[in-house]
């Protein structure tokens, strides 16, 4: 763990950030006490998410699909 002061963040951010790639956390101090730790987050997943996970918890109303009143229709188009 490398533990350094905010100032030094500050002006070597980007160094520390690669190390952080490398798997190295950061301790960042403000007058010697820790307020900060930044560290790897890791990958992203790359699995792809299930498809209907929340069927059945919701319906969609019939008159969702009724059309929309002219006045509210005239101020989409009047750019209000």
């Amino acid at each position: 763990m490398i533990t350094i002061n905010v100032n030094e963040a500050k002006i070597h951010l980007s160094h520390y950030l690669s190390e952080v790639e490398k798997g190295e956390t950061v301790l960042i101090c403000k007058r010697n006490r820790p307020i900060a730790e930044v560290r790897h987050i890791g990958a992203p997943s790359q699995t792809d998410r299930p498809i209907g996970l929340a069927k059945g918890t919701f319906t969609v109303p019939q008159s969702f699909f009724d059309e929309l009143p002219e006045e509210f229709v005239s101020q989409f188009e009047s750019g209000l």
